[in-house]
């Protein structure tokens, strides 16, 4: 999926935890950079469990198109009550009690182990939706792609893959990844170009922000920062930023007007079009950064 060329890049935007502005900044820097480059921007929302960049962007959906994961189905009669598939699934989603085989679809992965090791060939697979995704644009020319898993599953990878698959390596595509550092924000991060981390200047943004940075580390993926509401608690995220070698790409102040603009349904560069140039930027050093 990485792309570099013609700045075609694929940038995740990510926090330590909930609440920092992250879908703020992911949807802002789509306006920004819809303006600086019509026509090639896609935003995807990987946020399954919770997804709101629509709140933001206000699109125009023309589709949706359901997230399958394939599920086993046991056929009683050829089934030999061996335990095998039992032992195969890392997640418990299938159980062999005596002369029973109980499944657990919510709990499956899909993985297809259980039926890869059936001796017997009784597991089948069958499709099991999982959720939603739905597709369209917003301020006419920006692609907008949205997963949204359904309410009372449990695995949000599937859906988070499904929206990444629709990225085009000939747009620039800005991912909006899930809160924390778990399985659904690696994976969204994953083979990004480059990963931007969104913290507030507080010891628990400072706490949530080196486990940010230590996962993009440890998958290989560059990263930078930008704090929001700035000029509030203390300077230990600069201070780490420093020490740590971390760019820090923009300083987005506590203002009243921000947070009122967010309350309506508005990012940064429609509430205040100034907002426009600090975000491309933004992506102007990540270009910089990528292709020294």
């Amino acid at each position: 999926m990485s792309k570099s060329n013609d700045n075609n890049f694929t940038i995740s935007v990510a926090a330590g935890k909930g609440g920092t502005g992250k879908t703020l900044v992911a949807t802002s820097l789509a306006l920004a950079l819809d303006e600086q480059y019509p026509g090639r921007i896609q935003l995807i929302d990987c946020d399954v469990e919770e997804p709101n960049a629509d709140i933001l962007l206000h699109p125009q959906i023309s589709s949706e198109e359901p997230v399958y994961i394939l599920v086993p189905q046991v056929d009683l009669e050829e089934c030999i009550y061996c335990g095998k598939c039992a032992e195969a699934c890392q997640f418990s989603a299938i159980v062999v009690i005596r002369q029973a085989v109980i499944t657990f679809p919510q709990l499956c992965a899909g993985c297809g182990a259980c039926s890869y090791v059936c001796p017997t060939g009784a597991i089948t697979e069958v499709q099991r939706q999982v959720g939603l995704l739905s597709k369209g644009s917003a301020e006419g020319t920006i692609e907008f792609i949205q997963g949204r898993l359904t309410v009372g599953d449990q695995r949000a990878t599937p859906v988070t893959r499904a929206a990444k698959d629709c990225v085009d390596e000939k747009m620039i595509a800005i991912l909006d990844a899930p809160p924390g550092t778990a399985c659904p924000m690696q994976e969204t991060i994953e083979d990004s170009d480059y990963c931007i981390l969104v913290t507030e200047p507080t010891p628990f943004g400072l706490a949530n922000l080196q486990d940010s940075v230590e996962t993009c580390r440890r998958m290989d993926v560059p990263c930078g920062v930008i704090i929001n509401r700035h000029g509030v608690g203390n300077s230990g995220v600069e201070q780490y930023c420093e020490n740590e070698n971390l760019p820090l790409l923009l300083r987005i102040p506590q203002q009243r007007r921000i947070a009122e603009a967010y309350s309506r349904g508005q990012t940064l560069a429609a509430a205040d079009n100034q907002w426009m140039k600090p975000l491309q930027k933004v992506f102007d050093q990540i270009t910089n950064l990528l292709t020294d």
